[in-house]
This record gives structure tokens, sequence and C-alpha cells, in this order.
């Protein structure tokens, strides 16, 4: 993109995402990621999401500014379902790296590329209701609201509401 290399995620990238994804303030808004994460867990979430791709199962890039590729700043995923010819987005930065636009445009470049590249027709997203950095990104994409699962995931204790957005194919290119 115009300020970000996407690549393939490679083992060195697990200190990372232990460190970036597992930042309180951003793992509050992941759905299954501890905090403080353990750099263990975090080499087999990498060494698991590098064999998505040979597995059919989906695509993860490692987010990096265009300056420093080799520095990991975030991921952003699709994980496919090819027999529905659908796909959930996912995504997450670093904190420091917050209120730039950078997700808006990873996420903006792998959902281009799920239409284009993969034929899909719908790309969907869950997300924390109280997430609203993450809501203004999915909707500058042109997700829509589609619906609320009402506690419908335990975090913390608590049982929280995630909504559910979505975009289809046509709806994109249209936009």
């Amino acid at each position: 993109t115009a300020r970000l290399v996407l690549r393939p995620l490679a083992p060195a990238d697990a200190a990372a995402v232990a460190r970036g994804a597992g930042d309180p303030r951003v793992a509050r808004y992941l759905l299954a990621v501890p905090s403080p994460y353990p750099i263990a867990l975090a080499r087999r979430w990498v060494l698991h999401r590098i064999g998505w791709w040979d597995a059919g199962r989906g695509l993860t890039l490692a987010i990096a500014r265009a300056e420093v590729p080799d520095a990991l700043i975030g991921t952003v995923s699709l994980r496919r379902y090819p027999r529905d010819r659908r796909a959930e987005l996912g995504y997450w930065l670093s904190a420091s790296a917050w209120g730039q636009g950078l997700a808006t445009e990873a996420a903006r470049a792998i959902v281009a590329l799920g239409f284009d590249g993969l034929g899909l027709a719908r790309v969907y997203a869950k997300v924390f209701t109280g997430n609203l950095g993450s809501i203004a990104v999915l909707t500058k994409l042109g997700l829509e609201r589609e619906g609320v699962l009402r506690r419908h995931i335990r975090q913390g204790g608590r049982l929280l509401d995630v909504a559910i957005y979505g975009v289809l194919r046509d709806d994109w290119r249209a936009r």
C-alpha cells in the first residue's frame, strides 16, 4: 500500500506478535489473546497461521511500515470458507500505530485481494460492540452492520456482545 508492506508471516515475528497483541490495550479487543501473551503461545499462533494458505484456510499477513518492512506492527487476515465463497476479515495493530489510518489501509488491501484475487462473494468481520476504532475501520471500508450476537463471547469473566459487519463483492465494487 502507500505506507505499508503486507508480507508473509515469519517465525521471527512471534516476539512482535506477543508484544503487540499481548498489550492489554490491544488484547481487550481480540477474541482469544491473553495479556500478557506468552512467546511460546505466540510462536504457535504464527506457525499455525503460516500453514493456513497451504491448508486452504486463508491468509494472514504481517503489517509493517514500508520504511521498516521487517518490523511487524500488526496482522491482517482472511479466514476462508471456500465452499461458501466467503471470508472473515481479522486484523490488529500495535497500540502505537492506532489512529493513523493504517488498519483501514491494510484491511482495504486484503479485502480487495479477497474479492479480486480469491473470487470471494462476501467478506465479513466480527467486532466487540465497544471497539469503536475497529467499527470505524469497517464502516470506512463499506462493511455494513448486519446484526449483533448478544452476550456471545466470554472475556474477563463477562459476556460481551459481538457485532457482525459484512460487504458483498458487488457492493464493494460499486464503491
